[in-house]
């Protein structure tokens, strides 16, 4: 659905983004990561043909960006993180006034508006003053007007900026939904959003891709060690020396100390990759006579994985 070959673009002799190169297929949703200042914006504005690129290509649906931006953009949805509204209309002229500057004829903008209305939750404001809205709202009233032409193809920078926790669950239950019919860009900087909304991600840094896979296979790929957490209830440098002596442990580190006053400290235990040491870890606790009160694995998480590959790029 989307291919992107080589992309490069110059402010002056200064470049935003240089050979970007990745591809998107039909119905899936990839989010978009990269620090500020990274060219996930300038990506997003030449596959939307805002602005065109210095070298390189980009297609959509199978039409250049370059050579037919007018029927990229009959296929695209898009929601910037800025949402052009027009303050002084109720959200319901301002979608019939957006279906008419995309070219829709009045019984399909009158049936999308119908349709997209309640299930973008705006239903209670439809005939009011967009001014006088939350932000919450205007963001919500945006998705809409991005959602208005069917599109093929949806890019959504920061779609749940300003909104409540009840309203991003919302969001992205929908966005979740439109998975399969549509395909889906999101670019935010809130990284758990993407973990449990996207299949795959795409990571640029200093306006380059830096990688792009799965979640998952990011994490089977840049994880070290296998790690476990697991909270006693005895004397810290005794449980430490006892853990540390458990084959195929590779570090203990206590954390924090209980704050119920418990006397139970929380260890984060390092093991060699791909070995599961729980059962031998209780039992080094639990033949000591100290309280083990919890034990579990922990993965690494998407954050961690931008964390660290965002870092070693800048060494």
């Amino acid at each position: 659905m989307i291919q992107v070959e080589n992309l490069t673009k110059f402010y002056g002799l200064v470049p935003g983004i240089r050979d970007v190169t990745f591809g998107i297929e039909s119905g899936e949703i990839v989010g978009f990561l990269g620090p500020n200042g990274a060219g996930k914006s300038t990506t997003m504005r030449i596959l939307t043909c805002y602005m065109p690129a210095t070298s390189g290509t980009a297609t959509v649906g199978g039409f250049d960006v370059f050579e037919s931006p007018l029927e990229v953009r009959r296929r695209l949805g898009y929601l910037p993180e800025n949402v052009p509204i027009y303050l002084d209309l109720t959200v319901r002229d301002y979608l019939n006034f957006v279906g008419d500057l995309k070219g829709m004829d009045r019984k399909k903008k009158r049936h999308q508006i119908d349709k997209l209305i309640p299930l973008t939750g705006i239903k209670e404001v439809e005939d009011r003053i967009i001014g006088n809205l939350s932000k919450g709202y205007r963001q919500r009233v945006g998705l809409t007007q991005a959602l208005l032409n069917d599109p093929e193809v949806l890019i959504l920078d920061e779609p749940t900026t300003g909104l409540d926790p009840k309203q991003i669950i919302e969001i992205r239950d929908l966005i979740r939904n439109l998975a399969g019919s549509r395909t889906i860009i999101l670019c935010t900087h809130i990284l758990p959003e993407v973990s449990m909304t996207c299949s795959r991600v795409i990571i640029i840094n200093k306006g380059q891709v830096i990688t792009q896979d799965t979640p998952e296979n990011l994490i089977r790929q840049l994880q070290q060690r296998s790690l476990v957490e697991i909270e006693v209830e005895g004397p810290i440098e005794q449980i430490q020396d006892k853990l540390q002596s458990v084959p195929t442990v590779v570090s203990v580190s206590p954390q924090r100390r209980s704050a119920d006053g418990s006397g139970s400290t929380l260890f984060h235990v390092e093991t060699e990759r791909d070995t599961d040491m729980r059962r031998e870890l209780a039992a080094a606790v639990c033949g000591n006579g100290w309280g083990l009160m919890t034990l579990k694995p922990v993965s690494m998480t998407l954050e961690d994985i931008f964390v660290q590959l965002v870092t070693e790029e800048e060494h």
